[in-house]
């Protein structure tokens, strides 16, 4: 429970400044703040796997992120001096970062994915996939036209299905997702991006919530694929995300069994399923050594994703 005094009531963010030093006089400059940031956050071991991928960017974001600014500042706007209470709110939010080590887009409520802003709480898994990168693209060389319906399994937030729909206006988007809390996340982005109706959320367990006659040209998903056993070795910043994202049995594999399974029903004849399994690739090469999928290369980093088409995915399983 919070403590009460006369005056008003303590929180969360009075217990992270109570470890935070005094805010130095010499920090002045958005520069500065971004400096001191980049050389706390190193000095700490902070991770940076959440839509950063080292300390400076990070510090950069969230700087520029307290102060209103763009991204893409003009450099001469880095010497401009802050007033007092920006000072203040800069210094807590680099400082909030240092003492709970929860990810930036936590603190700041939102992230950019394939250029578009979603909105993230710790109810979902903050938008890093590389699939994001092959919705650029159209899934060139893998689509030869355009689908006219797509299905974003294990949505999360919604950021892939709804970044499809951008890249495929033509097309309906269903979004699938069986916790509650990410759902009501999905929903909020679907009203942020104005996306309904061309984009709906479904509650459901893999297919098992979708209609039985649905059929979609393009299946993506970013299911859960961690092994348990390493769930509890990832960094402090990944607890912050949910379990019940993240982890999938012994090999971590467990959905991805079902959806190989399952997905074959709602794809159409030459439909295509798109998959991420990350740092797990090496267990999925274990356990399926003879499924013919591809695994796209990635210009801006990234790994861990197949493709295969209904029909292969159909013969696979044949075989077994």
């Amino acid at each position: 429970m919070y403590s009460v005094d006369n005056t008003r009531m303590s929180t969360p963010n009075d217990a992270l400044a109570a470890h935070s030093p005094s805010l130095p006089p010499e920090l002045a400059t958005v520069r500065d703040f971004v400096r001191w940031g980049a050389s706390a956050f190193v000095r700490r071991g902070l991770v940076f796997a959440h839509g950063t991928d080292n300390a400076l960017d990070e510090s950069f974001h969230l700087t520029l992120w307290a102060l209103k600014l763009p991204p893409d500042l003009p450099a001469i706007y880095l010497e401009a001096t802050l007033t007092q209470p920006e000072r203040a709110l800069v210094w807590k939010l680099l400082n909030e970062r240092l003492n709970s080590r929860k990810p930036a887009a936590y603190i700041m409520g939102e992230i950019q994915f394939c250029g578009l802003p979603f909105t993230v709480d710790e109810r979902v898994l903050i938008p890093r996939s590389p699939i994001g990168e092959m919705i650029g693209k159209h899934f060139h060389p893998w689509l030869t036209s355009s689908p006219t319906r797509i299905l974003d399994l294990c949505a999360g937030s919604g950021c892939i299905g709804i970044a499809c729909a951008y890249a495929f206006p033509e097309a309906e988007v269903d979004l699938a997702e069986l916790d509650f809390g990410a759902l009501q996340v999905a929903k909020s982005n679907i009203l942020r991006h104005r996306a309904h109706p061309q984009v709906r959320a479904w509650e459901s367990d893999l297919f098992a919530g979708l209609p039985s006659d649905a059929r979609y040209e393009l299946i993506v998903s970013n299911p859960p694929y961690v092994p348990t056993a390493e769930v509890d070795e990832l960094a402090p910043e990944f607890r912050h995300e949910p379990r019940l994202a993240l982890e999938a049995g012994a090999d971590g594999m467990e959905i991805v069994v079902r959806l190989l399974a399952e997905a074959p029903h709602y794809l159409t004849d030459d439909g295509l399923l798109v998959c991420e399994i990350g740092g797990s690739q090496e267990e999925f090469l274990a356990r399926f050594p003879d499924l013919p999928v591809s695994w796209p290369d990635f210009e801006r980093g990234g790994d861990g994703v197949f493709v295969i088409g209904r029909r292969e995915l159909v013969r696979w399983l044949q075989k077994r």
